[in-house]
């Protein structure tokens, strides 16, 4: 007789699935005009489901026979996707409106991206990790060709589409070899078996973590694996590529995290170099490739390519506090980003959408506290103390010289002092240049988003900070804690 599985671990993971079928059926059966209902019963969905999480069993609990973990960890990556996704869909409500592509799927389908990043966080197997990731993807490529009468949208999600498929294919093939070599899929089983390999595991197995941490490294845009990121960000809706901007990175980079630190954390000497070499290459293309971009959702496409780079180095260390430093990172990336992004929705001109850097010329002077915020997540995305940003990399840096990545970390330094040209150019565009077209009063949800994240990222985080950092710390050691 099988046993039935503890469903407890993974209660919030199966409320959502279920709101998410909820909300499809309130949106069908009320038709036209129910955009706004559904957004803001799935903002709603998605707080119920922090409250789930934060009320849940304590320790580390692992269900459906090992498929599924709940920890410290992952609680602490899935709050932070669950405020990027409830932000997002906020963030969206006006925007759909004025395009007029208000329909009751993108909610939804945020929603269900957004399950599909839970159980990515989650997994404690290859085949689950596989699910989760499936999950996520198919509902990210239909977003992103939500305005389908556009052709740009329409190649940004086929792009994306045909490059993720690719990425799945490596990941597949990489848990296949992995398989065939080790026996296993499950994470737990895997460390205990190159545990016993005592650093010399067969080729095949290293082969296959290569492989698998390409296809994870596609998701996160780290380079060389970025290629899909400029035009996807250009060509999506603004409100997708403000998504795909947060949420999507957080949950990659921590399940990232989790299947080279728990399965593969006796192979740190292997995979170490090519985490190195992605977070080196990373900072430098994303850090030169801002430079020439005069399309500001371009511009902010390299940005995110060069602050994966930043995390990454983080992981680079191979220590607990090099996890810490990287949670710490995505916890201040996401205010950063959420609040450029509002800044960004809310360019218009008589009503139409713009895009381009030249447009905020003048801003200071016809909307003075946009471009103050603006101007303060442009010194945060530089890491230009005292904002956030700052901190965000000391967090980062430091671990990697303790590990003595030293030249890793002189890399880093390096690409930070590039990147404050491109972030300059934004502020000089907002103060000093001669307004040409003033930009539309934004909408009242976009300036609430953009104030908060703005005191969050100076000053306010400072009273966020020890929160933030302890959690984090509670988060790594429960990780490491658990190999």
């Amino acid at each position: 007789m099988a046993t039935i599985p503890d469903l407890i671990p993974a209660l919030p993971e199966i409320f959502l699935a279920v709101a998410s079928m909820v909300l499809l059926m309130i949106g069908v059966f009320r038709g036209d005009g129910s955009l706004r209902t559904v957004s803001w019963l799935s903002v709603a969905s998605l707080i119920a489901t922090g409250f789930l999480l934060l009320n849940g069993p304590e320790g580390r609990q692992v269900t459906f026979n090992g498929l599924f973990v709940a920890d410290s960890f992952g609680l602490f990556a899935k709050l932070l996707i669950l405020t990027a996704s409830a932000l997002a869909i906020i963030l969206s409500v006006n925007y759909l409106e004025k395009e007029r592509v208000a329909r009751f799927e993108y909610p939804v389908l945020i929603v269900l991206a957004t399950l599909g990043m839970l159980a990515m966080v989650s997994a404690n197997d290859l085949i689950s990790l596989y699910v989760g990731l499936e999950l996520q993807s198919l509902a990210l490529y239909v977003i992103a060709s939500f305005k389908r009468d556009v052709a740009k949208s329409t190649e940004a999600g086929l792009k994306y589409f045909v490059l993720g498929a690719l990425s799945s294919g490596l990941l597949l093939y990489g848990a296949s070899l992995i398989y065939g070599f080790a026996g296993t899929t499950s994470f737990d089983k895997l460390a205990v078996v190159l545990a016993a390999a005592e650093g010399a595991p067969s080729l095949g197995v290293v082969v296959g973590m290569v492989f698998v941490a390409a296809g994870l490294a596609f998701k996160i845009s780290a380079v060389p694996f970025h290629m899909w990121t400029p035009d996807v960000y250009e060509g999506a809706p603004t409100s997708v590529t403000a998504f795909f901007a947060v949420a999507p990175k957080v949950a990659a980079i921590t399940l990232f995290i989790r299947v080279l630190v728990g399965p593969f954390g006796d192979l740190v000497g292997q995979w170490q170099q090519v985490i190195q070499f992605c977070a080196a290459a990373s900072m430098v293309i994303g850090a030169l490739g801002a430079i020439q971009q005069k399309n500001i959702k371009r511009l902010m496409a390299y940005s995110s390519i060069g602050h994966i780079g930043y995390a990454l180095v983080g992981l680079s260390a191979g220590s607990v506090e090099g996890v810490r430093g990287v949670l710490i990172y995505m916890a201040i990336y996401l205010a950063m980003n959420v609040g450029v992004f509002a800044i960004i929705l809310s360019m218009r001109q008589n009503g139409r959408a713009v895009e381009e850097i030249a447009d905020l010329a003048g801003l200071s002077k016809t909307h003075p506290m946009l471009a103050f915020a603006m101007a303060v997540f442009m010194w945060s995305l530089a890491g230009v103390p005292p904002a956030a940003g700052f901190w965000g990399k000391w967090a980062v840096f430091l671990p990697a010289i303790q590990a003595e990545l030293y030249a890793l970390a002189i890399v880093g330094v390096v690409a930070s002092g590039i990147s404050c040209f491109y972030y300059l150019r934004v502020i000089k565009a907002m103060y000093f240049d001669d307004v040409t077209e003033p930009l539309d009063n934004p909408a009242p949800t976009n300036g609430i988003v953009v104030a908060g994240a703005a005191l969050f990222v100076f000053p306010v985080y400072i009273l966020f900070l020890s929160p933030i950092t302890t959690g984090a710390a509670a988060a790594a050691a429960a990780l490491f804690g658990a190999r």
